[in-house]
């Protein structure tokens, strides 16, 4: 099926520059970067896949059995994403509110070439009708010229919910709270940009650098784009071991180390925070055990504190042991969306952000992953990103925060532009 050969690469951080500049021709581009974040389940440093020998392209309807289908018949890598809105293909919902990128709700590609690294080692693998052009290739990423962009374009960035109507919103969200349609949920807004014309690999490279998270993606389907920086993982397959690390709880990064260490300790030690945190936790708990193993989930870590460049986050750690009986896309079909870009109860909340929120979501808020030929697969969730239609010039990224009992609206506001300063930095 495919060739491997291993490579040893003297200065990876040069060769990731030169491997995604080269990249840049083709019409389907996968590239998934751990940024060397020190985490324990990480599989590759990077992971690089380019032009499609065969893909999916879907709507919500049947898209998982699609998928699975495809999947099973292909039994290779493939790379690809699954949009928010494939929860109409699982539940008796809908998206009906506006969308100005119009992406596919599924889309996955088997690579051509394919292109691994951990550590110094690199492996490359390229299907056998095209394995010839393999050595000539890597001559080429190598002689590869590093851009240096000069930004020309100013965007004018538009906010599609004023901080009025936002405080509106959360407070009819705290409305269904108290009369008990739900807990918790997440609620997004969108910030866009029209006739924008923006160089995507420059912008991603601008985001990665300011933000070096654990599960950045450069993808690229044709005209469409997403430049992300997440650093949160959806869910991970590894045998028969399925991992979770759902995010909920944010604070603010400080120049000055007491600041910094004072924002984190309040992160830590707040009781909003926490209560987000474990509701959601509680939630994954229940979504996996739809396709575990009897007893086999587990909470491994409760609230740990991690930093990033931009904010503090709480991240949980759910694991559990899969069932025989089902298959990789059973476990991602009963746990999608994820909870911490839903809340508790998940279908009540889905439907009450549907007439809250203006966006359709789309890609954000939903997963970009791979399929590794054994059925393994890893995930991320897509936030903190900024997606792109190329050929409608139509820029967007959305921000989101969870709202519970607890909330006071105006604080909420503050957390999303928290979010959005990365992205507002990049795109201005």
């Amino acid at each position: 099926m495919r060739v491997s050969i291993h490579k040893n690469i003297t200065d990876p951080k040069q060769f990731k520059l030169q491997l995604l500049s080269w990249a840049q021709q083709f019409r389907e581009v996968t590239f998934l970067d751990s940024n060397s974040y020190p985490q324990q389940y990480s599989t590759f440093d990077f992971v690089l896949a380019v032009d499609a020998f065969t893909s999916l392209k879907t709507d919500y309807y049947n898209a998982f059995e699609d998928l699975k289908q495809y999947q099973q018949n292909t039994k290779d890598w493939l790379f690809g994403y699954l949009s928010y809105d494939l929860k109409n293909d699982i539940e008796e919902l809908q998206s009906n509110n506006f969308d100005g990128l119009h992406f596919p709700d599924l889309f996955f590609f088997q690579p051509k070439k394919l292109f691994l690294l951990k550590g110094n080692q690199l492996e490359i693998q390229y299907l056998r009708f095209c394995d010839d052009e393999l050595e000539l290739d890597f001559e080429e990423i190598e002689k590869e010229q590093i851009d240096v962009f000069e930004s020309v374009n100013k965007i004018e960035i538009k906010q599609r919910i004023s901080k009025e109507l936002y405080v509106q919103k959360v407070q009819k969200m705290l409305e269904h709270i108290h009369i008990g349609d739900m807990y918790e949920a997440n609620f997004c807004m969108e910030f866009y940009a029209e006739n924008a014309v923006i160089n995507p690999l420059e912008k991603f490279q601008k985001l990665d650098e300011i933000s070096q998270a654990p599960f950045s993606v450069f993808f690229k389907n044709n005209k469409q784009y997403l430049l992300s920086a997440s650093p949160e993982r959806y869910l991970k397959k590894v045998g028969d071991t399925i991992i979770s690390q759902p995010i909920k709880g944010t604070s603010k990064r400080f120049l000055d180390p007491e600041e910094d260490e004072k924002s984190k300790h309040y992160l830590e030690n707040d009781a909003k925070e926490r209560a987000e945190n474990i509701m959601i936790t509680d939630l994954v708990r229940n979504d996996l055990s739809h396709t575990a193993q009897k007893g086999s989930v587990e909470v491994s870590e409760l609230c740990g504190i991690y930093s990033f460049l931009q904010v503090h986050q709480m991240i949980s750690t759910v694991t559990s042991k899969i069932d025989p009986q089902y298959t990789a896309i059973d476990v991602l079909k009963t746990t999608f969306p994820m909870g911490s870009m839903t809340g508790a109860p998940k279908i009540s909340v889905m439907n009450i952000i549907e007439n809250l929120e203006e966006t359709k979501r789309g890609l954000y808020s939903g997963a970009v992953g791979y399929f590794a030929p054994d059925g393994d697969f890893d995930f991320n969730v897509v936030i903190r990103s900024i997606l792109y239609n190329q050929e409608n010039k139509y820029v967007s990224f959305s921000v989101g925060s969870a709202i519970t009992a607890q909330s006071i609206p105006e604080k909420e506001y503050e957390e999303c532009l928290l979010k959005a300063k990365a992205m507002h930095e990049v795109l201005q």
